[in-house]
């Protein structure tokens, strides 16, 4: 009588721990799919380094040939004055 009541004790333990590790199995998966679910959301709205600084260089490109052009009119009209 002892090891069936004993029998009965254990298998209502090790039920109620499979029932809960399923759970927390079955969480962990949902947990899974929203972490790539919002990987793939921030992929869209940020840029990577390669992109900023080829953005950026073509921006400094543009200011350095603004620069020069400002350069021959500052140097055209100071021999025009002059």
């Amino acid at each position: 009588m002892d090891m069936m009541l004993w029998n009965l004790i254990l298998s209502g333990v090790i039920a109620l721990v499979g029932w809960v590790l399923r759970e927390k199995a079955a969480e962990l998966g949902r947990i899974t799919i929203l972490v790539n679910r919002t990987r793939e959301e921030i992929a869209k709205e940020y840029v990577t380094k390669a992109d900023v600084h080829h953005d950026i260089n073509r921006v400094i490109d543009r200011l350095d040939r603004l620069d020069n052009k400002i350069d021959v009119f500052i140097r055209e009209q100071k021999s025009s004055n002059s």
